[in-house]
């Protein structure tokens, strides 16, 4: 079992940037393929973007790809997603997510944290 807290969402003008945490705890985070994914009020859930357990690899949506940068530091357990150039259509509740796949961590994770809210206003 882990457990995932994101933090960092709020509201920023379009152009603007946001960095999101998701703290982990309960397993060793080093386990786990870590990655974000989104949901807009009345879409499906999406994929954001993914990373490997100690760092590698780094998988983007086309959406954000030369945007968003994933990063984990796995001294602290922690997980972030630092978004730059911000649009509205960004505009979602953002989740972390953990599993010990790296495959599955980014179409049917495990494990999921709460969300947080960014709202990229025009």
């Amino acid at each position: 079992q882990v457990e995932l807290v994101e933090s960092g969402g709020g509201l920023v003008q379009a152009g603007g940037a946001l960095r999101l945490s998701c703290a982990a705890s309960g397993r060793t985070f080093s386990w786990f393929g870590m990655g974000w994914f989104r949901q807009a009020p009345g879409k499906e859930r999406e994929f954001v973007a993914a990373i490997r357990k100690y760092g590698g690899s780094p998988y983007y949506a086309d959406s954000v790809k030369g945007r968003f940068t994933i990063s984990r530091d796995n001294a602290k357990n922690t997980m972030y997603l630092q978004m730059n150039s911000l649009k509205p259509e960004d505009t979602a509740v953002y989740y972390c997510a953990a599993d010990s796949s790296y495959t599955k961590v980014q179409s049917t994770p495990d494990y999921w944290g709460q969300g947080t809210q960014v709202t990229v206003s025009s």
